[in-house]
């Protein structure tokens, strides 16, 4: 049986935090103050992780339910997100991954492993090339299935150093701005994982709740100046992290990602946490053994 991984539920709340700085400061005027930090640092570089994951995710949700067809529905549904999401919010992820979910990653699924790594690498090497940031999701995700695949889920020392000296070059030389963006995503997810702080764990758990109720406080409030774009998005975040904590003492699944659950498998899922939790931890040790009759263990 497959379960959860804790440290890449960390990194997708490490991630969801980078987003909503972005997105934030993507529907602000764009006070010219943090411009050039934004684009040199920020902007471009978490959607590659949340790519990667969702590859990682994918392969992970394959093996405790092999089933196409079951897949086929969880995108479904989650192209039904990103289509209520696209109304208020153009050009927003959900649609786009789940496309590429259907038309890159479950062909690819039946492929040997030896074949999915080089198809990766061919697929976001060209995305790089034409400068297209929509295949780059593609081959991302192709990448994050072989990483399942081949095991190679924890970077070390090694890939943190040459990733760092690769983004401080590609972005200071100015040839490649997707290259540098996937370098600076390299050195920001790798030495995430080195140090591995847990903290960001429950946002990680209700990605998709946060994500989508982000962008509400972001088009209400569209803040106009930099300690605006701060304060927005850090308040928002806190919220949204206790509310993450509070939510994880009492269910396994966040709102919508119970909602995703349950239209994926066509049945109500049960969704409260069924035995005690170590007291010195608020969020559930996901690495328990849970009952056999709850759709969904392990995804």
């Amino acid at each position: 049986m497959a379960t959860r991984i804790r440290e890449l539920d960390a990194l997708r709340g490490f991630a969801i935090c980078g987003i909503m700085l972005v997105n934030t400061w993507q529907h602000s005027p764009k006070p010219p103050e943090i411009d050039w930090a934004m684009n040199q640092f920020v902007q471009g570089r978490f959607y590659p992780i949340f790519s990667f994951l969702f590859g990682m995710s994918f392969a992970l949700f394959l093996r405790a339910h092999p089933d196409r067809l079951i897949m086929g529905r969880r995108l479904a549904v989650l192209a039904l997100f990103g289509a209520a999401h696209w109304v208020v919010n153009p050009g927003e992820v959900l649609v786009p991954y789940a496309i590429f979910g259907a038309v890159a990653l479950v062909p690819a699924s039946f492929l040997p492993k030896v074949v999915q790594l080089p198809l990766g690498v061919a697929v976001t090497t060209g995305a790089v090339f034409y400068g297209d940031p929509w295949i780059l999701i593609a081959g991302l995700f192709l990448l994050g299935l072989a990483a399942v695949e081949f095991d190679a889920i924890r970077p070390n020392a090694l890939f943190f150093a040459v990733s760092v000296v690769l983004a401080v070059v590609l972005t200071w030389a100015d040839v490649s701005y997707l290259a540098a963006c996937l370098a600076g995503a390299a050195a920001y997810a790798s030495g995430f994982l080195l140090v591995s702080p847990r903290v960001f764990e429950p946002l990680g758990k209700l990605a998709l709740t946060a994500y989508l109720s982000s962008t509400v406080v972001i088009l209400l409030v569209r803040p106009a100046t930099v300690a605006g774009i701060i304060i927005v998005t850090v308040v928002t975040l806190a919220v949204q992290w206790v509310f993450a904590r509070w939510w994880l003492t009492r269910f396994r699944y966040g709102p919508l990602e119970w909602i995703w659950r349950c239209l994926t498998w066509w049945e109500l899922v049960p969704n409260g946490q069924t035995q005690a939790r170590d007291p010195r931890n608020v969020v559930p040790d996901l690495h328990r053994s849970r009952p056999k009759e709850q759709p969904g263990v392990g995804s």
